[in-house]
């Protein structure tokens, strides 16, 4: 997604757990924690928690704020609505990203009717504390027309005359380069010849690219190479290992998805534990 929303956000710090404590790391007077809406309501402190982080948003005359809801792995932009306290505080408790409805005048919940939920994992305010971040992972297309988000139409493209098409997503340079190593995938083989196409047929090349370029890349650590150069060798290997993703059929967004689930466990343990289950 090329538009970004980590500069000048900051987080409400909400733990998701439901574990009913603050996260060891949170800084605990911006930490709360919903199990549910009925804790909230046994719990005057919780409560007073959350009614002071309610104030503190900055709502228009109408009571509402922008709410954005964003993919927590792929950073993609899934759409745009209204939240209200109500909705916030929903959301919270619910861990599903609920909006304010103006035109019917009433809250709502992303996949009330299609099932396609947003999970969220964390919320963010903006510095002005005008506008929220539903930070979260869809169990579907966001879009009621089916597509991934609700940002497929590309302004430049329009001006070119160019047709709207439902996957012409707006994406960060990771998955713009998934995009096109899958079209390089999709394409004939009588298609135009491409680097990308030849790793795409023979694997034994690719698995001594991927190997050879992971070996330049420990060689600009060992031999104090520069940054640049690093950088540089980086994206060789990035490049070459998101090609072999695609021959296996597995999404970047998979990849991010263990990541993310990895961040509160020890890497050590969660190395045994797969040793183990060896």
């Amino acid at each position: 997604m090329a538009v970004s929303y980590s500069q000048c956000v900051q987080s409400l710090k909400v733990s998701l757990t439901g574990s009913g404590r603050c996260r060891d790391n949170d800084m605990k007077r911006n930490c709360l924690v919903f199990a549910s809406s009925t804790e909230s309501n046994s719990n005057p402190v919780l409560q007073s928690k959350v009614d002071r982080l309610l104030d503190s948003v900055k709502w228009d005359n109408k009571g509402l704020a922008v709410a954005i809801a964003q993919n927590v792995d792929t950073g993609a932009i899934l759409m745009q609505g209204f939240a209200n306290r109500d909705a916030l505080a929903t959301t919270i408790s619910s861990r599903k990203a609920t909006f304010y409805s103006r035109s019917r005048s009433t809250l709502w919940t992303k996949g009330e009717t299609s099932q396609n939920f947003i999970n969220v994992q964390d919320i963010f305010l903006d510095c002005d504390r005008d506008s929220i971040i539903y930070l979260g992972k869809p169990d579907g297309p966001t879009c009621h027309t089916g597509s991934e988000t609700c940002y497929y139409t590309s302004v430049l493209d329009a001006l070119k005359d160019q047709p709207v098409q439902g996957n012409n997503l707006a994406m960060t340079t990771l998955y713009s380069l998934e995009s096109t190593i899958s079209q390089r995938k999709a394409a004939s083989k009588n298609g135009k010849p491409s680097w990308t196409k030849r790793l795409l047929l023979d694997s034994k090349l690719l698995c001594s690219k991927i190997r050879e370029e992971a070996d330049e890349l420990c060689r600009t650590l060992e031999e104090n190479e520069d940054n640049s150069r690093t950088a540089s060798e980086m994206a060789d290997v990035l490049y070459h290992a998101m090609v072999l993703l695609a021959l296996k059929d597995v999404k970047a967004e998979e990849v991010l998805e263990v990541l993310r689930k990895r961040f509160s466990h020890s890497g050590i343990e969660e190395k045994r534990s797969r040793v183990s289950e060896n």
